[in-house]
Order: structure tokens, then C-alpha cells, then sequence
């Protein structure tokens, strides 16, 4: 079975839910991001506790592309400390887990990517 993971993390607003949702797509480095309905955090920060309203997001990808996404989050995310949170699929349509690895993969000529033939 192809491989998979879904990384979870949280925006501040339906703004920056949105344009990290696209960076990531159109990089290749998620196949699919659910943009879900807004929810209430509660958490401690620098020894306070704090509460916000966040977007979540919901962000299918595979364990190659892993370490590009983290990065791309972290360099285009407001947050000083975002969630980055990647769980393993342990099961799935098989036909889903194809087309995620299809849509993360590099393209020809990207980092990692074999040159396509002439």
C-alpha cells in the first residue's frame, strides 16, 4: 500500500487557511487540504494560558514530501511556534493513497526527481 501521512495544523484566520492551502498544493507538497470550519483553542504559551479562535487544516501528503512541507509551513505560516502535527494512514482506499503519492510527486527536473526521458 502506498504510503500517507495527514499533517495537522492551525491558521488564525480563513485568510492565511487559504493561502497556505494553495502554496502547498500548487508545490506538490499536498495533494489535498480540507480547510475546516473555525474552532476554539485553548493552550499554554509562555506561561500563560491563551485562547483563540484557529482554522484547522487538514493536509495529505506522503512521508517523501514530509520534511518540504514542514519547511514550506514554517516559512510561510505568522505563527513563532505552529502546530505541525503528521499522522501516519495506516489504511485507505488504495486508489486514494495512489493519487496522493501521484500528486505530491516531483515533477520531472524538481529536486529528487528523475529528468524525464527525451
Amino acid at each position: 500500500m502506498t504510503e500517507a501521512l495527514v499533517v495537522l495544523t492551525n491558521c488564525p484566520d480563513a485568510a492565511c487557511a487559504e493561502t497556505l492551502a494553495t502554496l502547498l498544493v500548487e508545490r506538490r507538497l499536498a495533494a489535498c487540504v480540507n480547510i475546516l470550519a473555525p474552532c476554539r483553542s485553548v493552550y499554554r504559551w509562555q506561561d500563560q494560558t491563551e485562547a483563540a479562535t484557529e482554522i484547522p487544516l487538514l493536509i495529505k501528503t506522503t512521508p517523501v514530501r514530509y520534511a518540504e512541507l514542514e519547511a514550506a509551513i514554517r516559512a510561510n505560516h505568522p505563527y513563532e511556534l505552529p502546530e505541525i502535527v503528521a499522522v501516519p494512514v495506516m489504511r485507505g482506499l488504495p486508489a486514494y493513497l495512489d493519487w496522493v503519492a501521484a500528486e505530491t510527486a516531483p515533477l520531472p527536473g524538481e529536486d529528487g526527481a528523475e529528468p524525464a526521458d527525451s
